[in-house]
């Protein structure tokens, strides 16, 4: 896939989940006509990876991140590691994968035994990982070191970490995700972040159908609002929309290998 070096890339888009997906050439036609140009489209659960790898194959600048969302870790099992594995020919990363400390269910021992396990496929295919943490980012930068996932890296999707955790996430390769947050009135750490972290270790990422920018946060995210992040990027960097661009997407597709 070539991606026009001002195109603005999402990195992360679940595209293939509802209402997006019902009107998904009308709100991708909207997002190209405001410079979004490429979306890496995750999975949660295994069950939905057929629609993921369907929904991909129609979108030319679309890329597939298959994976299993801590919610349901539950689900892994010989059979859905050796379909995972089966998927990544097709696909430019793992993902959302990781620990999730607000969940009661599945437990920690089975969200652990899942990414771990996951960490590993993505290692030995040598693809990146796209990493799923809320309040559990010890355990998480923890395992990502025992597995040796600095060889592949990746992405922390909605980062929410401190300064010193960021760090140690750059110093395994992994990218931190800029998303709807980042624009949220009264926002600090996120703001402060993408600030002060070095240039070439920021990506845009929408989180699409959730996780709307003001002035739409509460309501459905759409992909053209990408642009909106990237703005608030832009006046916190002092970048322009062309540099911003540049810079981001340039970044996701050396992250991702493209």
């Amino acid at each position: 896939m070539e991606t026009a070096r001002e195109a603005f890339f999402d990195t992360h888009a679940h595209l293939d989940f509802p209402p997006l997906r019902e009107h998904l050439e009308e709100e991708l036609a909207q997002a190209r006509a405001v410079g979004v140009g490429a979306w890496v489209v995750p999975g949660v659960s295994s069950k939905g990876w057929p629609v993921l790898m369907a929904t991909v194959a129609e979108i030319p600048a679309a890329l597939a991140a298959p994976g299993m969302h801590p919610l349901a870790a539950g689900e892994w099992n010989e059979q859905t590691a050796a379909a995972l594995a089966l998927l990544l020919d097709d696909a430019v990363a793992v993902g959302e994968v990781g620990l999730d400390g607000n969940l009661s269910s599945p437990s920690p021992a089975a969200q652990e035994q899942a990414f771990r396990a996951q960490v590993r496929l993505a290692v030995a295919a040598r693809r990146p990982l796209l990493i799923h943490c809320r309040k559990a980012m010890g355990r998480t930068l923890e395992i990502l070191r025992a597995e040796g996932a600095r060889r592949v890296g990746g992405i922390f999707h909605a980062f929410s970490g401190s300064p010193e955790s960021a760090r140690e996430a750059l110093r395994m390769n992994f990218a931190i995700g800029l998303g709807g947050a980042l624009t949220f009135t009264g926002a600090r750490r996120g703001p402060e972040l993408a600030r002060s972290l070095p240039a070439e270790w920021l990506v845009l990422e929408s989180d699409v159908p959730d996780l709307a920018p003001e002035p739409f946060r509460g309501q459905i995210n759409r992909p053209a609002y990408l642009t909106l992040i990237a703005a608030r990027l832009a006046d916190l960097r002092g970048w322009s929309p062309a540099e911003t661009a540049a810079i981001t997407t340039a970044n996701a597709r050396r992250v991702l290998g493209l």
